[in-house]
């Protein structure tokens, strides 16, 4: 898109700086014999992911044979954590791009897997037989009528967050689980994590080391982007490009920032954090005002930054949930904090940026909780003070200690809610992130737009959270 005209350009990008300005660059790197090189620009700050160890073992009559809809960025995300869970086989991929279908089928290949690969998903669900399971990762507004059609077809389903870009048709998939028995996984990773799990379940809850949390403030801040670009070998021509819902090329490379196909920067990024309050408090949320705006990049449908307050009416009281997503910074990064009375605790996917808790000197002690096994030893930020030419404020209260969480995640961030997802599948595992659940989530999530477009406080009824 043009920032001054507000008009679809072409961006013109050659192979080599295609290949150089993308995040996962090295995974084209590694396909020999001719496969396709190079992958999308990323638009998120997760770690790349990495090329599994080893090829899988061969094939066996026990694995799950599972279809990939959509092989963009997220696509190979989730692809990469399958290869790394025994068990399961990629028996096809469908992507309406050339280039995504060409690059995840030749990927796959060289991993031990031989995929056949699609462009229409229906062919797909025509023409494969014998399948357990379906991953859904094509752009938001396509989850409802590829997901629905899955189950339709007797397929188990996990689909990316968020559910759909309107709230009508995430309730479609709703019920199309609750009516065919299928189960329906939506992508809230965190929900499997065992750090977001040991921290939430145990110490939060179980054990109240933050005391009565009534605070909690997340963001994902990422630097300013300019829009993704297309290799010319790679061009869908304008028919095609019709026949699948898109005008341009453009549309199809940067979806997230059209109202038509996704929900802008707060669903793509903030749904994953926003989920998580209401994990905490125990309570979907009572109201929510937010403030944002396509402040920056001029000629983009979607608001660039958005800021929200979140108000919770729990059993212990009212509390609140601040939260803003930035597209110009990457200050800070992305972590939650839940603050409570006698202490606090930060967390983050990525570990560098959040996995400890904080405790005020009047709290009850902590060393009950490094015996347990549920903390590790408090590890003083500051060990050593120099107080010469240095004034106190008295009013400054002196920062705690960092007590580090035990529980880390030696695996990419997606393959524990796969592992759930499967062990569903296979034993009637309880899923982590149930469509019910899920739901409840886009309802909080999708409403932060309307309430940067009204300009108005939102007050949520209790029913609005039931598909």
């Amino acid at each position: 898109m043009d920032e001054k005209t507000d008009t679809p350009k072409r961006i013109k990008l050659t192979r080599r700086n295609f290949l150089k300005s993308s995040a996962t660059a090295g995974l084209g790197a590694a396909l020999a014999g001719g496969a396709l090189p190079g992958a999308s620009q990323t638009q998120s700050q997760d770690p790349p992911p990495q090329a599994p160890a080893k090829p899988p073992a061969k094939a066996s009559p026990d694995d799950l044979r599972v279809i990939l809809i959509g092989a963009g960025e997220q696509g190979r995300v989730l692809i990469e954590s399958c290869l790394r869970i025994p068990g399961i086989r990629i028996a096809a991929v469908c992507d309406i791009w050339s280039y995504s279908r060409q690059y995840a089928g030749g990927y796959l290949r060289k991993y031990g897997q031989n995929p056949n690969v699609y462009e229409d998903y229906r062919e797909m669900l025509a023409k494969e037989k014998n399948l357990a399971a379906a991953i859904v990762a094509s752009p938001d507004w396509m989850h409802a009528e590829q997901a629905n059609a899955c189950m339709e077809n007797g397929l188990h389903v996990y689909c990316e967050k968020e559910m759909s870009n309107t709230l009508e048709k995430a309730r479609t998939m709703v019920e199309t689980s609750r009516r065919t028995g299928r189960l329906l996984q939506i992508g809230h990773q965190r929900r499997s994590n065992p750090r977001y799990i040991h921290a939430i379940d145990r110490l939060l809850k179980e054990k109240q080391v933050l005391g009565r949390v009534n605070l909690a403030y997340a963001q994902w801040n990422r630097s300013k982007a300019d829009m993704l670009g297309w290799p010319k070998t790679y061009f869908m021509d304008q028919a095609k490009l019709q026949q699948y819902g898109y005008d341009s090329m453009a549309e199809l490379r940067n979806w997230r920032w059209y109202k038509k196909f996704g929900g802008g920067p707060i669903v793509d990024l903030g749904s994953h954090q926003i989920d998580l309050f209401s994990w905490v408090f125990g309570v979907n949320p009572a109201t929510v005002v937010a403030s944002g705006g396509v402040d920056y990049y001029k000629g983009r449908e979607w608001y660039d930054n958005v800021m929200v307050i979140y108000e919770f009416e729990t059993p212990a009281g009212m509390a609140r949930a601040l939260y803003q997503v930035q597209t110009t910074t990457k200050h800070g990064g992305f972590y939650e904090t839940f603050m409570g009375d006698n202490g606090s605790l930060v967390i983050s996917e990525v570990p560098q940026r959040g996995n400890w808790a904080m405790r005020e000197a009047h709290a009850p002690e902590w060393d009950s909780l490094v015996k347990d096994g549920l903390l590790l030893s408090e590890a003083p930020i500051i060990q050593k003070l120099d107080t010469r030419n240095i004034f106190l404020d008295v009013r400054v209260t002196a920062e705690a200690g960092r007590w580090p969480l035990p529980i880390d995640l030696a695996k990419p961030a997606h393959q524990p809610h796969l592992e759930n997802f499967f062990s569903a599948v296979r034993h009637g595992t309880a899923l982590s992130c149930p469509a019910d659940l899920a739901y409840e989530s886009a309802v909080a999530v999708l409403k932060v737009n309307e309430a940067v477009r009204t300009r108005s406080l939102i007050k949520f009824r209790p029913e609005q959270f039931k598909a």
